[in-house]
């Protein structure tokens, strides 16, 4: 192999597929990175058996050819180049020649044939989405906090997308809280659980000159397109939960306020709640048209806040207060509204209007 291309786009693709790369497999081969020549451009791939990371580069070939080297050290040492051609050539198959100006290296590699079989999705057959950047990112970044980081229940340490009713939502809960985002209409049936972990590698390879992000699911593996970068992915094998029995249609307590008056008083009662477990009283006063918020720290003082609100009825409930500030980070609007029954049901918050795409739910704490 020996071909020739950018300072810049090697260092990118590099850095964006060499996350994948692991070295705390039992596989050495899978701390490397691939490199292949493909018709005039540069394939760049990893992956450590769950993810796979591929990225395409344009190049000057001069041989076809292929190796894998060392991710990390091959990555750290074309970011230091100065930008400007690089030139590499492949000897005796594990060998790799790089040079740029005065710098030279050679960097020992191992054969591509060891390197394991990317993974392929048969298109004419899978399921399709093109979903916009904005979309995608904002719709992800709405329901992945919600997901558990509980390994023995492996379903709920995913985003559930699925069809329902004609559109296509993801879910996620860890079992306190949920999330549910209606994302675009589809006339197709899904239902597949994506690792977080994937999400959030692809979240990674956003760019602002990209405007669509094309899915295709097969029935064990999900692909995401993002310009000339793909990431492929198991799917977690399982049946997610039938979360939309836990969302109450209709509420108790409904009430409606500014959604930057509701961030402000949810962060100063954090801050005294921070030795109760961040547990916090919101109180609905229906009278005063006011939503306080009490919390308690017993050695250093305690606080109320409160901000104008809209209320239906009195009420009271105790929540996290990470939770909520979480919920309230990610909603879109600058009027939420927040609605619950008494102090043991699950409570809803949501942007205000009639057609809202995202709910987020929270389980009361005991109190």
């Amino acid at each position: 192999m020996e071909l020739t291309v950018t300072q810049e786009n090697l260092a990118k693709a590099l850095s964006n597929v060499g996350r994948v790369a692991s070295s705390k497999t039992g596989l050495p081969i899978l701390s490397n990175i691939l490199l292949r020549t493909d018709s005039n451009r540069l394939l760049i791939a990893a992956t450590n058996l769950e993810v796979a990371s591929t990225q395409h580069i344009g190049a000057k070939i001069a041989t076809p050819g292929a190796i894998t080297i060392p991710a990390r050290l091959v990555s750290e040492f074309v970011s230091s180049l100065p930008k400007g051609t690089v030139e590499l050539k492949v000897t005796d198959d594990s060998h790799l020649h790089i040079s740029s100006g005065s710098f030279k290296s050679v960097i020992n590699g191992v054969v591509a044939d060891e390197f394991p079989e990317l993974p392929t999705i048969d298109e004419t057959s899978s399921i399709q989405y093109s979903i916009s950047t904005t979309d995608f990112k904002q719709a992800v970044s709405q329901t992945i906090i919600t997901a558990s980081n509980d390994s023995t229940r492996p379903v709920l340490t995913g985003v559930y997308w699925h069809s329902f009713e004609g559109s296509l939502y993801l879910a996620a809960t860890d079992g306190y809280r949920l999330a549910e985002r209606r994302l675009v209409e589809t006339t197709s049936e899904v239902a597949a659980i994506i690792p977080t972990t994937t999400l959030q590698e692809v979240l990674r390879t956003l760019t602002d000159d990209v405007s669509e992000v094309d899915i295709l699911f097969d029935e064990t593996q999900v692909r995401f397109r993002v310009g000339e970068s793909e990431v492929t992915s198991r799917l977690i094998d399982g049946n997610y939960p039938d979360y939309r029995q836990l969302i109450p249609e209709k509420s108790d307590t409904n009430t409606t306020l500014n959604a930057s008056e509701f961030v402000r008083v949810t962060k100063i009662a954090g801050l005294f709640a921070r030795e109760s477990g961040g547990s916090v009283t919101l109180t609905a006063d229906k009278e005063n048209q006011q939503l306080s918020i009490h919390s308690i720290a017993s050695e250093l003082g305690e606080n109320t806040s409160s901000a104008d609100a809209e209320i239906s009825d009195d009420g009271q409930v105790t929540l996290n207060s990470r939770y909520l500030s979480d919920a309230l980070a990610v909603i879109e609007g600058d009027v939420v509204t927040f609605r619950f029954s008494g102090k043991l049901a699950a409570c809803v918050l949501a942007a205000k209007g009639d057609n809202v795409n995202y709910r987020h739910i929270i389980m009361p704490l005991k109190s």
